[in-house]
């Protein structure tokens, strides 16, 4: 089914700032295609977002979770969206265990994702499952180190990599906010080292719980949060010694908090914020 010429309900969400335009299309699925994601993304003549969210049937959850990027192109996982979508879901269930825990699941291209909250909180937690560490998995063009890689843009090198449903290259740095992230990130995103592009993080750690991080998006450019971007630097940090298995890290947008747990499943953690519901015609 396409859409043309007709009314859609949406939702837009935001996460610590990272927006989405959610559509519902589990009763009738739709596919927006490239050209009319990028007409709704669009900040000025659109509705604006980071991410178009579509939420189709699945049999073995309670929403299949179509990702596209601003550009248009689909992508495979958006922590701070899951969460987002946890909470639209969960405000629709109202569903609680005896604890006074709601929970739903999510099915993506990266696999099941599970959603918590307590009771009818805006705070969400996300299962992302497992990061890929291994350098085909990134991936990567060449055999590399994914703790310390190969590599050096300008004043920056030796990034920790970790594919977290989508793929991250994480540089240390000294001072995060001297980083010109709107020159660096579009260049190192689009490197030949990276045959699907990369999203692009550079962090300062602050203390060994706290990480300030700031991020360029692939196919969206720098953003005021990214959740799988924060998953990855935590992982990268840990990985390296940085941190412990824990810590929270500080975006443009606010907080989320990450928990690596003893399964390697990465547990991420924060507020969700319903902007607006309308209707555009696609």
């Amino acid at each position: 089914m396409s859409a043309t010429g007709t009314n859609f309900d949406f939702v837009k969400m935001h996460g610590l700032g990272n927006d989405f335009v959610v559509f519902d299309f589990r009763e009738a699925p739709l596919r927006l295609d490239a050209s009319q994601v990028q007409a709704i993304a669009d900040r000025k003549t659109g509705i604006g977002c980071d991410q178009l969210i579509t939420l189709l049937p699945d049999d073995g959850a309670d929403a299949f979770v179509r990702i596209q990027n601003a550009d248009g192109d689909e992508v495979d996982a958006c922590g701070n969206a899951s969460r987002c979508v946890g909470a639209l879901l969960m405000d629709e269930s109202g569903l609680m265990d005896e604890s006074g825990t709601q929970r739903i699941t999510l099915q993506t291209n990266a696999g099941l994702l599970v959603c918590s909250r307590d009771g009818n909180s805006s705070i969400v937690s996300v299962d992302m499952g497992v990061p890929a560490l291994d350098w085909q998995a990134i991936p990567l063009a060449r055999e590399m180190d994914t703790v310390r890689g190969n590599f050096e843009h300008g004043p920056v090198s030796a990034p920790g990599f970790a594919n977290v449903g989508n793929p991250h290259a994480v540089f240390f740095v000294d001072d995060v906010e001297s980083i010109a992230v709107d020159q660096l990130g579009p260049t190192i995103e689009t490197d030949p080292l990276f045959p699907e592009r990369i999203n692009v993080e550079f962090a300062q750690i602050i203390s060994p719980d706290l990480i300030r991080m700031r991020v360029w998006e692939r196919g969206v450019g720098i953003t005021r949060a990214c959740g799988t971007g924060a998953c990855a630097t935590m992982v990268a940090a840990s990985r390296r010694g940085l941190v412990g298995r824990q810590a929270t890290i500080r975006l443009d947008g606010g907080d989320l908090h990450l928990f690596w747990d003893d399964n390697d499943h990465v547990i991420m953690t924060g507020d969700t914020h319903t902007s607006y519901r309308g209707q555009v015609t696609l």
